[in-house]
């Protein structure tokens, strides 16, 4: 059953791929791969709603002590009447609370794109957060805005099942086509030599894990994939591939 109603708390890093390929040799003998995808290994695809005057962006980039987005996801290459997820995130501090429903996404376009606002109408899991989805929307005046991509590993604690780690390689990002199935193409908006690491867990980070980081001189960091394919995309004489120091906050969020 897929969990709608979650809370947790997330450690971001911006590491390379040999920092990547030791961690997870590191790591092996504490956790599984994800059940999902190849070896835990699959692409995740998800549309992003913005407001007119960029609410959105400037709550994140300003880094607001509560934030919140809006996104519309789908695993691997979906097709339009394959599973999707909406999704409401918010963020207080490092603590980040999501509520999200499943529907086709063939019934997510048809809530998008028409004037159908008889929310019960809709072939969806979960309609009471389907209103606070249609809520939020009209709140911020949210549009479709942009898509980002990327290749994700994921492994769970073998001993912890709380705990969970992914690996964000290859991201990318468009704006010229706004349909999840329509592919996985974009542009880079980070060095494709860089990984997002996310660490993610109910409480605090295992000692054994927090050693381990230091050991590879992982540096924790803000990394906000919003922002930085917002900026990439919004100004195309950016260059390709940001380096980790036009990206990385030190200190963390």
């Amino acid at each position: 059953m897929v969990i709608e109603i979650f809370r947790r708390r997330e450690q971001k890093y911006l590491i390379t791929k040999e920092q990547y390929a030791e961690l997870v040799e590191n790591i092996s003998s504490y956790m599984r791969s994800d059940k999902y995808g190849t070896d835990g290994k699959y692409t995740v695809k998800s549309l992003y709603f913005e407001s007119p005057d960029n609410k959105i962006y400037f709550e994140t980039k300003n880094k607001l002590k509560f934030r919140q987005k809006l996104r519309l996801r789908v695993y691997e290459n979906t097709h339009i009447n394959g599973t999707a997820f909406f999704e409401i995130k918010q963020k207080h501090k490092k603590v980040v609370n999501k509520r999200r429903l499943v529907l086709p996404l063939a019934e997510a376009y048809r809530y998008l794109y028409s004037s159908e606002e008889i929310l019960e109408d809709y072939e969806t899991s979960n309609t009471q957060v389907l209103r606070e989805i249609h809520h939020f929307r009209q709140l911020y005046n949210l549009q479709p805005e942009m898509i980002i991509i990327y290749d994700r590993h994921a492994l769970h604690g073998l001993f912890d099942p709380d705990l969970r780690v992914t690996f964000d390689l290859n991201l990318r990002c468009r704006n010229d086509d706004l349909f999840l199935e329509n592919g996985s193409q974009g542009e880079n908006f980070i060095d494709p030599n860089l990984v997002v690491l996310e660490v993610k867990v109910n409480d605090s980070v295992p000692l054994w894990l927090t050693r381990i980081l230091q050991d590879l001189n992982c540096e924790q960091g803000s990394t906000s994939k919003y922002c930085a394919s917002s900026e990439l995309l919004r100004s195309k004489d950016i260059p390709i591939g940001i380096t980790k120091e036009d990206l990385l906050v030190r200190g963390g969020e």
